[in-house]
């Protein structure tokens, strides 16, 4: 049994290093909640449109990303080339539109480089 205690810690370094849901598993939690659970969680939608009995709710989500420069910005000859690219910033966006009727999710879909 002392053997085994040292290695009793392992299954919780394993469940540590697992990831979280992705964001289609925390959306799809919203499927078949009624709208007013879905606005408090995610905020006032920025766009609505109805059509067809059904009501379409729009979401934005946006980060800032590092997005890296020229790994060599001497070339292999110890100039500078014209096309370097120095380090930057960019923002990705992710726009979530949930399909509701009659007050109820009913689906939803995803769009853009954030959505992950």
């Amino acid at each position: 049994m002392r053997r085994l205690l040292p290695f009793a810690f392992l299954p919780l370094l394993a469940a540590c290093a697992a990831p979280g849901p992705t964001l289609e598993q925390r959306l799809a939690t919203f499927v078949n909640r009624p709208e007013g659970e879905l606005v408090a969680q995610l905020g006032v939608p920025v766009r609505s449109y109805e059509a067809d009995g059904r009501r379409f709710l729009q979401f934005e989500q946006q980060s800032t990303v590092a997005v890296p420069g020229d790994p060599y910005p001497y070339g292999f000859g110890g100039y500078r080339r014209v096309w370097d690219v120095p380090p930057s910033y960019a923002v990705v966006r992710c726009d979530m539109t949930f399909a509701l009727r009659q007050g109820v999710v009913e689906s939803f879909t995803t769009r853009g480089q954030g959505c992950r």
